[in-house]
């Protein structure tokens, strides 16, 4: 019943105003609500979106939040690099990246960053 339904995400943000700007300034991405000042909703391709909400939880999660799926890791990463962004490196049982970027045993490859709340966030290609 669920498996033909979007989804859409929800991140918390403990400061609305600097989520605002972050995902502007180093995402490229515009609320569909500009005027909202206690959350805020973006929409992003195939008819997916997530939503942003003013909430004191924001940064306790140590696990990925939201990602998107991207055709060119390599090109997402300079574009993203070229606003700000820093990309996390991890070094898990099963999971090690190298300048940001990790590949897995099936050829997906994926890069994970933080957004100004503290939130997890990744970009990956799917094989």
């Amino acid at each position: 019943m669920l498996k033909d339904l979007s989804v859409a995400a929800v991140l918390p943000a403990s400061d609305i105003s600097r989520a605002r700007d972050f995902y502007r300034d180093k995402l490229g991405l515009e609320p569909d609500n500009p005027e909202a000042t206690d959350n805020l909703m973006y929409k992003c391709g195939n008819g997916t979106a997530f939503m942003i909400y003013q909430t004191p939880n924001a940064g306790t999660a140590k696990n990925t939040q939201m990602g998107w799926q991207v055709a060119d890791l390599d090109q997402e990463m300079a574009d993203l690099k070229s606003r700000g962004v820093v990309f996390e490196e991890y070094d898990f049982p099963g999971l090690k990246t190298e300048n940001g970027v990790a590949t897995m045993p099936d050829g997906e490859r994926g890069s994970w960053f933080l957004d100004s709340e503290g939130n997890i966030l990744s970009i990956a290609t799917m094989p």
